[in-house]
């Protein structure tokens, strides 16, 4: 099932799987007439367990492509700051030129750029008192762009930061150049050098204004992850990825995990930073179009 979904309650029904139904009178079907349908479940639940909770996952058989637009986001508004702030918030991009390049395919000036958002998914962690630990948000495979002019970030960026020549795993830090994956409010490399009052291997988070969500795949094609998710937690939570392959620890709070592929050089983030891709057809103003 694929649907092209614009706007917050488009994509809002979508991921909580309501649709518009139609009103009709209900007749049983026969043996013979069942045995000739097939199909997938619209929703699969799955349960297993880790040395310290017990999970349970809900997937829904929807295929999403959007392109959504959000003016501000606040989650985790608590203690005197936000674990994750952001304005101008955007899934999704409209090509700017003809003979762009995204997912595998050629887009021309004006067209849409889908964020591909295929079985979203709950997921609930329980500790052995049976309490809810945490719960998340996400998807079995996802890729696309996200957009936004982020001032505080909870959870993990996979960017990898190039200088020298050499590639670095980027590092969230707060003000002060302290490591740290909560409330964050900058990003660089964490080689011992960094300053971020003084700009050195170090920039705000408004300077990455867009970013490719993926796995890097073949022949420059950006790959889907099912690593996309938010999640929301009491205490930390190692969550796994829908394939089993991973395991993300998230800590206390909000957590954001945005998987790419993408690299950029360290003196670019820090100098004129990462352009954003077009989120609007209209021109909105500065570095919104």
């Amino acid at each position: 099932m694929r649907q092209q979904a614009y706007g917050y309650a488009a994509v809002t029904l979508l991921c909580l799987g309501i649709a518009p139904v139609a009103l009709a009178e209900l007749k049983p079907i026969s043996e013979e007439t069942m045995g000739e349908v097939t199909g997938q479940a619209f929703m699969q639940i799955d349960d297993f367990q880790d040395a310290t909770h017990d999970f349970t996952r809900m997937t829904l058989g929807l295929d999403v492509e959007t392109r959504v637009n959000f003016d501000n986001v606040k989650v985790g508004e608590i203690g005197g700051g936000v674990d994750f702030s952001s304005q101008h918030v955007a899934l999704g991009h409209i090509a700017r030129n003809d003979g762009v390049q995204y997912n595998g395919r050629t887009y021309s000036a004006g067209e849409t750029v889908h964020f591909e958002a295929f079985k979203p998914y709950i997921e609930l962690a329980n500790d052995a008192g049976g309490e809810l630990a945490g719960f998340r948000m996400g998807f079995d495979q996802a890729r696309g762009s996200v957009s936004s002019l982020t001032s505080s970030f909870s959870g993990d960026i996979g960017l990898k930061l190039v200088s020298d020549g050499q590639e670095y795993d980027a590092t969230l830090f707060d003000a002060n150049t302290q490591a740290t994956k909560y409330r964050a409010s900058h990003i660089g490399i964490d080689d011992g050098t960094a300053d971020c009052a003084q700009g050195t291997n170090c920039a705000p988070l408004t300077q990455l204004r867009s970013l490719y969500v993926g796995e890097e795949g073949t022949d420059g094609v950006t790959g889907f992850t099912n690593d996309f998710f938010i999640g929301f937690q009491r205490a930390g939570v190692e969550w796994q990825s829908p394939d089993g392959a991973n395991v993300i620890n998230a800590d206390k709070g909000v957590f954001i995990n945005l998987p790419t592929s993408m690299k950029v050089e360290m003196s670019q983030l820090i100098g004129q930073g990462v352009d954003r891709l077009k989120t609007h057809r209209d021109n909105m103003g500065t570095q919104l179009f």
